[in-house]
This record gives C-alpha cells, sequence and structure tokens, in this order.
C-alpha cells in the first residue's frame, strides 16, 4: 500500500481527539507529525491531550509540536464551555511520559514539506500555524499537496456568532491571509457539512457496549460535549466536526462541493465570517472547494469500522438502523 503523507495540524478539543482517533486506524495514512495551535484551549494543553490520544491509540511514534499560542491580532479566545477546561471534557487521565512534545511546530512544517513529497495538510483548529509558515517560508508551505481544513460556514449559521464558525472566529486574520495566498488547492469542511455528522445517543450506546478503551474513551469526553449541545441547541447527542475532515481526506466520495472564492471578515460584528462569492461579484477567481454535502451514513461507517474493525456486525445493525442528517 503507497501510503499517504499528512502532517495534522489541531487544537484538540475533543472532536479533535476522535479525528486523531480517526487518522491514526487509517493504515493508508503516514502521519509525519502533528501540530499544535491554540484554540479550543490554550496550546500547552491541547499538546499534552494529543499525546494522551496517541497513546490511547499506541502511536507514540508521531511527533507532537507546539506551534502558535496566540492568533495573528486579536485577542486569544478558547471553548472551554464546548470542551472543558481541559479541553477532553474533564477526563482525568495520567500525564504522558514516554515521550514529551517539542516546540517550533513552524520549524518542523517547513523542515517536511521541503524533505517530502505529496505533503496534505490537514488542519483542524484555527489557521494561525499555517499563516505563520506561509508568511515565513511561503516557497516551504507552497510545496504542500493541498490543505484541507475544518473551518467556515457557508449557508449555515455560525456556532459562536451568529455568522462565524470557531476556527475561523478565533483567527479570521489567519484564515483570511491563507486563503488569499497559499495557492494550492484547498478545501474548506465547514459547518453545513460538518452539522450532518452527529453521534447520536445510541451511537454512545453502541460505543458502550462494544466494552473497548477506545470506545470508552470516546463515551467519556463526548459526555461533556452532548451536555453542552444539549444546553446550547437542545439537541441529542453532539457535532462532531473534525472526524469529517479525516473521512473526506480518506475517502473525497462522502462529500460534494464547488469551488468559489472566499474571504474572511476581520473585524466588526461579522468577524470570522466566511465569505463565499457564489455570484462571482468580486471578479476573483476560486481560491477554495467549499463541500455543501455529506453522506452522514457513509462517514458513520467509516468512522466506527475504522476504530473498531472486530465488532463490524454489531455496528452495521445500529447503522442499518439509525436516521442521519440534522437533529
Amino acid at each position: 500500500m503507497t501510503k499517504r503523507n499528512v502532517i495534522i495540524d489541531c487544537d484538540p478539543g475533543i472532536d479533535d481527539a476522535l479525528a486523531l482517533m480517526l487518522a491514526c486506524a487509517s493504515e493508508e495514512l503516514n502521519i509525519l507529525g502533528i501540530t499544535i495551535v491554540s484554540g479550543n484551549i490554550r496550546g500547552e494543553q491541547c499538546a499534552e491531550n494529543a499525546l494522551q490520544v496517541l497513546k490511547l491509540m499506541g502511536r507514540l511514534d508521531i511527533p507532537v509540536y507546539l506551534g502558535e499560542t496566540r492568533p495573528l491580532r486579536r485577542d486569544i479566545v478558547a471553548a472551554e464551555e464546548t470542551h472543558g477546561d481541559d479541553g477532553l471534557g474533564g477526563v482525568t487521565l495520567p500525564p504522558v511520559e514516554e515521550v514529551r512534545y517539542q516546540k517550533d511546530a513552524i520549524e518542523f512544517l517547513r523542515t517536511s514539506l521541503t524533505e517530502n513529497e505529496d505533503v496534505t495538510v490537514l488542519a483542524i483548529g484555527p489557521l494561525t500555524n499555517i499563516a505563520v509558515l506561509l508568511e515565513k517560508y511561503p516557497e516551504a508551505a507552497r510545496r504542500m499537496r493541498e490543505l484541507i481544513f475544518m473551518g467556515g460556514a457557508f449557508k449555515s449559521h455560525g456556532n459562536c456568532s451568529p455568522v462565524a464558525e470557531f476556527n475561523f472566529w478565533a483567527d479570521p486574520d489567519a484564515a483570511g491571509y491563507v486563503l488569499n495566498h497559499l495557492g494550492r488547492p484547498t478545501t474548506m469542511v465547514g459547518l453545513d457539512v460538518t452539522r450532518e455528522v452527529v453521534l447520536t445517543p445510541n451511537y454512545r450506546e453502541l460505543l458502550h457496549q462494544l466494552k473497548e478503551a477506545q470506545a470508552d474513551f470516546i463515551v467519556a469526553i463526548t459526555r461533556f460535549y452532548t451536555d453542552f449541545h444539549w444546553a446550547q441547541e437542545r439537541t441529542l447527542g453532539c457535532v462532531i466536526n473534525d472526524p469529517l475532515a479525516v473521512a473526506y481526506l480518506l475517502d473525497p466520495s462522502i462529500c460534494g462541493g464547488e469551488d468559489y472564492y472566499v474571504d474572511v471578515v476581520t473585524e466588526g460584528k461579522a468577524i470570522g465570517m466566511s465569505m463565499v462569492d457564489v455570484g462571482g461579484i468580486t471578479g476573483k477567481a476560486p481560491n477554495c472547494r467549499v463541500l455543501t454535502q455529506v453522506d452522514a451514513k457513509a462517514f458513520m461507517v467509516l468512522f466506527l469500522n475504522r476504530l473498531f474493525p472486530a465488532h463490524r456486525r454489531d455496528i452495521d445493525a445500529v447503522l442499518d438502523t439509525e436516521r442521519y442528517g440534522k437533529l
């Protein structure tokens, strides 16, 4: 099997943790490293959380690098109310002592992109690290095969303001800079598609019944997330945004979309809003593929069966009876 080189830039975060688990369970990915950015919580804790997930998955061979801990210009904002003070819903785990995270994610990105061919960067946090890389080392940044990022919203409403998705809202300047200057194939996995991917009570109960450490971890960390979604939206279950970006990398047929010019509002009441130019009003060429459709069942088949292949029969039985789409 020819493995696909990938660097995962993230801010774990409950749904980031699920995305890392899916990536680690996918043999066709050669994960060169994980770079950390502040977002859901501060970067240092995000790095610790990444190590926890790698240990759980038996993948402490994958290096973790701490990157930018502040947005480019705006004050740092975090999402403890969504992910808990520790980013993993209050699930207390012993610190990882076998390995430690390293610093200077930007230098790691530069070196990896320079020394390896066809590297996909999968960014599921604010785009601060990618923007700094592009500003400091544009030639290295433009060697990436493609950028797939979770962020933004097209026709869907925001999740941290009426119009803004969190990753764009946390560092709108970085998102706008990357979209306007990277010049590489770029895909936006935004709220229009991620909101269709819901870990429902049926799925959480299925995971509980599997009696496996990884399944128990998912159930534990998503308890906080589920409570947040009920309080915020009266949704039973929780939207798991970031794993969909990994799934799209593995199987692009899961999602569909169109190419548009996309920019980001960087100040004012609409800060963080993604501006998708459907009508060509700006006169600018498309710079991003915007995903607008998703096969939610195909995603869940991939997600659950990759992580728990020994339980395929039970998983398929639940998948056959579960509903899909927005709750």
